[in-house]
């Protein structure tokens, strides 16, 4: 086999292996993500009280659910 075909037969390795391996990295971030939400109640809590305010558990919920809407809206793209 010439040179260039075991270039070429590289090349497309490297290209389906770099493919495979960002589906596998990103699916594992997506779950450590559910698993893991970056913001949770407490953290909601110390940002109101940050800007003087204090939350009553609806405003504390509704940020919440509008995370998830958000969430929800950005997986379907």
């Amino acid at each position: 086999m010439a040179w260039w075909g075991i270039l070429l037969i590289a090349i497309a390795g490297a290209l389906v292996g770099g493919g495979i391996g960002f589906l596998i990295t990103k699916r594992f971030f997506e779950k450590q993500l559910e698993k893991n939400p970056p913001i949770n109640e407490n953290m909601i809590r110390a940002m109101y009280q940050q800007m003087g305010r204090k939350p009553s558990e609806a405003q504390i919920k509704s940020v919440i659910q509008a995370m998830k809407r958000q969430q929800r809206m950005t997986k379907k793209k």
